[in-house]
Formats: structure tokens, C-alpha cells, sequence
């Protein structure tokens, strides 16, 4: 069977450099005599860069006193290219003062070998630099593949757990007679506010996968509450006020970033601005931002969809409302955010209408 790693040593491209003809045929005649085919011969150092970043190679073969750059010169430029693969450069030289060698090694060379050379010697080293490189090499492709693996998987799991969440939204719109357009279309204007104020993109990921769960609590209401057509009497009322903390304590014990503020935006989503909402009567700033964008995306929706108990609003009606609620039940700058991008908000709406929509 044939040996696959001296294979690709004997085809690893060499690049040597030297201004002198007799060392460069010389350099080549060694090492085709050791059954190495791809070399390439450059006399002018001016080359090399221009040489490496067409044909590339497996091993620099340098000389250091050269007309118009000098091997450490060729050292910088390789160096500058920031390559990951960059193969291993080997100094040839005269010089043995050792400071003129630590400069070089200083300055990215992984070896050296002084002129005149020793056969035996040099085939070793240049042995032992390819087998390095083929190394380096079969590490970075492993990294690479292990790096897309975990890229896939990550996509994955990513996109399992957005479905988990919506399903766990659509487990309370069901039982509300709500739509999974709703959630959709309220986790939508979340993001959209959110980045109008400012989030990045992955905060703008979060709140869009974090708010459909902000009624996941109404799972925990009694039907006969849930369900009811009219008006609740008051302690019905205070039954179905509970449906936050239930969410919250469904939501607790999770440290991820997601569950995290799928619990601040169940529970707060309904207080408001002015201290009047429930469950803790908070007001202003002590609401988690979070909180106001969901209170604000949660009720214009709510109001502008039609559902079995109730009509459609029109449009024009829901915004007077929450101008006239600006600074009582929403957070002035999150309402100045909200119209700002309305016409985006508008566009959700429309293009995500209910499958199923109900007549106004």
C-alpha cells in the first residue's frame, strides 16, 4: 500500500531562493536526486511573494545576501501576509555570527543551514521541515472540519430551539384562541423596535425568539376563565392576572440569555409605564426594557387582529391609542421608537396575516 504522507512529501512544493545560478542548479540537482519533483527556482527575491501567493508551496529554501532584498527583507514580506499555512522558511548561508541567525529566526525562519552544505544534513532538515508543514496542514483541515461541523450543528440546535419556542407560544395562543401569526407577527415587532432603539443583532435574535413565550402562563388557566366570552367578574380577573408569574415560574431556573429574557418579558409585559400594571405595580425604568417593547408590540397586535370575542380595531384607532397612552401605559421613547418604524410594523402585518382570518 502506498505510503500517502511520503507521497505528498516528494510532491510538497520547494521554493529556493538564491541569487546564484550554480546554488540554485545545484540545490536542484540534490534534491531531485532525493526524488523531490516540485521545486520551484527563484533567483530574484523580489519574486517570492508574487511566486507563493500563485503556486504556493511547502518549504522556502532562502538565501540571506541578495541584490535588491535580502533574505530578512523576504522574511517581512512573507511574514505580513498573515497566512495561516505559511510554509517553513529555512535560511542558507555563509554567516555563523550568531546574531546575524537569531535575527532571521526572529523574524519567522524555522531553521537554518550554513554553505557549503552537507547533503546527509540538509535532506534531514528538509525532511523534517515538510513533515512539520504536513502536519500544520492535516491540523488545520481538521480544525476546519471540525470548525464547520460545530458551525452545522450549532444551525441545528439553533434552529430546533426557535422551533421549541414558537411551539411553546402556540401552546398558549391555542388555548386563548389566539394565532401562531400573532406571536409571529408580535416577536417580529419586538426585533424591529428593539433595533430602532439601538440592540445588535444578536440582542434583536433574542428578543425575536424570547417573546413568543410571553403568554406561555395562560397554559395555567382554567378554561373557564380563560375561555370566557364577557367580562371577568373581579376575582376571575385576578385569576387571569396570574398567568405572569405562572409564565415566570415555568420560564425560571434557566441561565441561558433566551430564557432569561423570555422571563423578565413574561412577567413585565403588562405592567406599565405609570405604575398601574400588574403583577408588581413597577414603574418607569424599573421595567426591564424588554417588558416595554413586549407591551407595546403585544397590544397593538392584540387590538388590530380580530378573534372570536371581539373585532378588529381599525388601524387609525390602536394608534390613537398608544398616543394617547404615551408616558401612562407605554414607555414614551419605546412609543417614539414604535412609529418611527411603523411602516415596517405595518409591512409584518400584512404579510403575516391569520391563515384562518376571522370577518370584522
Amino acid at each position: 500500500m502506498p505510503d500517502l504522507n511520503e507521497d505528498f512529501l516528494k510532491t510538497s512544493g520547494i521554493v529556493i531562493v538564491d541569487d546564484e545560478p550554480a546554488n540554485l542548479k545545484l540545490m536542484d540537482r540534490m534534491l531531485r536526486a532525493e526524488g523531490y519533483q516540485n521545486l520551484q527556482l527563484i533567483s530574484d527575491p523580489r519574486e517570492v511573494v508574487p511566486r507563493y501567493r500563485e503556486e504556493g508551496g511547502s518549504l522556502i529554501l532562502l538565501d540571506i545576501n541578495m541584490p535588491y532584498l535580502d533574505g530578512f527583507a523576504v522574511l517581512e514580506q512573507l511574514q505580513a501576509l498573515d497566512d495561516r499555512l505559511l510554509p517553513p522558511v529555512m535560511m542558507l548561508t555563509a554567516q555563523t555570527d550568531r546574531e546575524f541567525l537569531l535575527r532571521g529566526l526572529a523574524l519567522g525562519a524555522r531553521d537554518y543551514i550554513t554553505k557549503p552544505f552537507d547533503r546527509a544534513e540538509l535532506m534531514m532538515r528538509v525532511r523534517s521541515q515538510l513533515e512539520v508543514h504536513l502536519g500544520k496542514r492535516m491540523l488545520h483541515e481538521h480544525n476546519t472540519v471540525l470548525e464547520e461541523m460545530v458551525r452545522l450543528r450549532t444551525e441545528e440546535l439553533s434552529s430546533t430551539r426557535l422551533q421549541v419556542v414558537r411551539r411553546l407560544g402556540l401552546a398558549a395562543e391555542y388555548r386563548d384562541e389566539e394565532t401562531g401569526e400573532h406571536i409571529l407577527r408580535m416577536s417580529k415587532c419586538c426585533a424591529l423596535i428593539a433595533r430602532e432603539l439601538g440592540w445588535d443583532d444578536a440582542q434583536c435574535e433574542l428578543i425575536f425568539l424570547a417573546s413568543p413565550m410571553h403568554d406561555i402562563g395562560k397554559i395555567g388557566i382554567p378554561d373557564r376563565i380563560l375561555l370566557k366570552p364577557g367580562k371577568f367578574e373581579p376575582d376571575e380577573w385576578e385569576i387571569m392576572k396570574t398567568h405572569v408569574t405562572i409564565g415566570a415560574q415555568m420560564l425560571d431556573g434557566d441561565d441561558s440569555d433566551l430564557m432569561r429574557l423570555a422571563r423578565d418579558i413574561a412577567l413585565t409585559h403588562h405592567e406599565k409605564w405609570d405604575g398601574s400594571g400588574y403583577p408588581n405595580g413597577i414603574a418607569g425604568e424599573q421595567i426591564p426594557l424588554s417588558g416595554r417593547i413586549a407591551a407595546i408590540s403585544d397590544v397593538f397586535d392584540a387590538l388590530s387582529s380580530p378573534r372570536p370575542y371581539k373585532h378588529a380595531w381599525p388601524i387609525e384607532e390602536v394608534l390613537a391609542l398608544i398616543k394617547e397612552n404615551r408616558g401612562k401605559h407605554f414607555d414614551p421613547m419605546v412609543v417614539d421608537a414604535f412609529f418611527r418604524v411603523l411602516p415596517a410594523i405595518l409591512e409584518v402585518r400584512e404579510r403575516y396575516q391569520d391563515r384562518n382570518k376571522l370577518t370584522t
